[in-house]
C-alpha cells in the first residue's frame, strides 16, 4: 500500500501536489491545476488547505543527496 508523502524530487513549493499526484498515480500538474482552480473558486481557501497539508503530510524519508 502506498503511503502519502511529500517527495524530495518533482516539487514546486512544498511537494504537496506532487505527493498527492504520486499517491493517486496521476500527473502532479493535473493536481496543481485542479488545486489552483479550486483555490480561485473558493476565494483562497485552497491556500489554507495547502498550508495544512504541508504540515500534516510527512516528507519522504531519505538522507541528504550530495
Amino acid at each position: 500500500m502506498k503511503q502519502l508523502v511529500r517527495p524530495k524530487d518533482g516539487r514546486m513549493i512544498a511537494g504537496v501536489c506532487a505527493g498527492i499526484g504520486n499517491h493517486l498515480d496521476t500527473d502532479p500538474t493535473v493536481i496543481r491545476l485542479i488545486w489552483a482552480a479550486l483555490t480561485l473558486i473558493s476565494l483562497g481557501t485552497g491556500i489554507i488547505v495547502y498550508l495544512a497539508a504541508w504540515i500534516l503530510i510527512p516528507e519522504e524519508p531519505g538522507g541528504e543527496t550530495p
